[in-house]
């Protein structure tokens, strides 16, 4: 796992990359938060969609659920980028609907988006 970190407007967001899978289960996204926040020490974080396990995109599995709330009780900003048209779920696209609506989770289809999105929400 590679972090980056960008400033921007005084915000800074950490930048994850990884050519592993990063988030696959409960532990390991608390993992995943703590790290980010030890090594970079943002509240922001921009990650692909390949580094988090497929079972997170069935909601029936509630894996989402649980793993977002953590990042909501963290305080910790989230925004998922790749592309979410290969889901066909309806379920999932009103999840993915209802979080860009709001000022936490985001799920984009590319890192300039996810940037511009958690700079809006932490302003």
């Amino acid at each position: 796992m590679k972090i980056t970190t960008i400033k921007q407007k005084d915000i800074e967001i950490a930048i994850v990359s990884s050519s592993e899978m990063i988030i696959t289960d409960l532990q390991s996204a608390l993992d995943f938060i703590a790290t980010v926040s030890f090594e970079a020490g943002c509240n922001s974080i921009v990650l692909n969609k390949s580094a988090i396990c497929e079972e997170f995109f069935q909601l029936k599995t509630q894996l989402a659920g649980e793993i977002l709330q953590k990042f909501i009780n963290y305080r910790v900003k989230i925004a998922i980028v790749g592309d979410f048209s290969v889901y066909s779920s309806k379920s999932l696209k009103d999840f993915i609907y209802e979080c860009n609506k709001g000022k936490d989770i985001f799920f984009l289809e590319n890192e300039k988006e996810a940037v511009e999105k958690l700079i809006l929400a932490n302003s």
